[in-house]
């Protein structure tokens, strides 16, 4: 049984062994010059400005986790249109009925206001 485990305990073993000499060496050969701007926060090239704790819209929160939300569920669709044919007509129904609760989640959300798209 052992045999069997053994490429792969290799290869984990040979990663492991990569990972940890491939930091020990930066960390060993690296520059190591400490200045003011390199302990300054970075925001991707932008000169940082204000607090960093500036409120955000609830929109904004609710629009994030419904895209996540739906993305989620949109690749569960994926794999029903890669066995389509073979599902038949009970897995068409099946995923009718998935893809109308989706929608009719989508429905009351937007009939509810909980999303705006108007600034």
């Amino acid at each position: 049984m052992f045999t069997v485990y053994f490429p792969l305990l290799m290869l984990l073993g040979a990663v492991l062994l990569f990972v940890v000499a491939t930091m020990a060496l930066t960390h060993l050969v690296g520059p190591k010059r400490a200045s003011v701007h390199k302990h300054e926060a970075f925001e991707c090239g932008i000169p940082s400005q204000g607090d960093a704790r500036t409120p955000f819209s609830v929109q904004y929160f609710v629009i994030a986790i419904l895209f996540v939300l739906f993305d989620v569920e949109i690749i569960f669709l994926y794999p029903w249109a890669m066995e389509f044919r073979s599902l038949g007509w009970t897995g068409f129904f099946e995923v009718a009925l998935f893809t109308s609760v989706v929608c009719l989640g989508f429905f009351y959300i937007y009939r509810h206001r909980l999303f705006s798209f108007k600034k």
